[in-house]
């Protein structure tokens, strides 16, 4: 069994980014589990607050639902052309140390998917989170690129995944990345 965290880059209730990780955990199949979380209860990253209070309660569990997990899915949104500041802030808190937990994000397999109202999907801002995870050392799989567009007539008004190229497209990313989580467990316990 792969052991995936998503998490939806998008606060909103009707976040087309949280249908598709729903989408994508309705298609994993019996040998991949993903585990969905939000961004909710995050605080802006202040210095301040971290040296006189430690990370937050919610950047903890956070962490350690990252810590617990095989693999790393990131549902990103693309706000004005980029990284949502709202996921950009989770991933920052995530990045700092935080005492008894070791760093989350290093040679940990990551990949990204989005989507987007607009015609071409989440394309930038996936983009631009290629330096960062690079950065932060996560092993990112390349293997496949998921950028839905035009979302709203991808999904229905319940939020569920009604396209079915788009169904079949997510399948094989999910399946191809959690090989790739497989692949990586084994090098890491060799």
């Amino acid at each position: 069994m792969v052991h995936i965290l998503g998490i939806s880059g998008s606060l909103r209730a009707q976040s087309f980014n949280t249908a598709l990780l729903h989408a994508a955990q309705a298609v994993a199949g019996a040998d991949v589990q993903i585990d969905a979380a939000t961004l909710h209860g995050i605080p802006l990253y202040d210095g301040d607050l971290e040296a006189r209070d430690g990370t937050p309660q919610a950047v903890r569990e956070l962490k350690q639902r990252i810590l617990g997990s095989d693999g790393l899915l990131l549902v990103t949104p693309e706000y004005n052309n980029g990284v949502p500041g709202v996921f950009k802030n989770a991933v920052d808190w995530l990045s700092r140390n935080t005492p008894g937990l070791p760093p989350v994000f290093a040679d940990r397999p990551v990949a990204l998917i989005g989507a987007s109202p607009g015609g071409f999907g989440t394309i930038m801002s996936q983009n631009h989170w290629l330096p960062v995870l690079r950065t932060l050392g996560a092993r990112l799989w390349s293997g496949g690129r998921l950028m839905v567009s035009r979302a709203g007539s991808v999904f229905g008004p319940d939020g569920a995944l009604q396209d079915e190229a788009i169904r079949k497209q997510l399948g094989e990313f999910v399946h191809g990345y959690a090989q790739f989580v497989a692949h990586t467990r084994r090098e890491a316990a060799a």
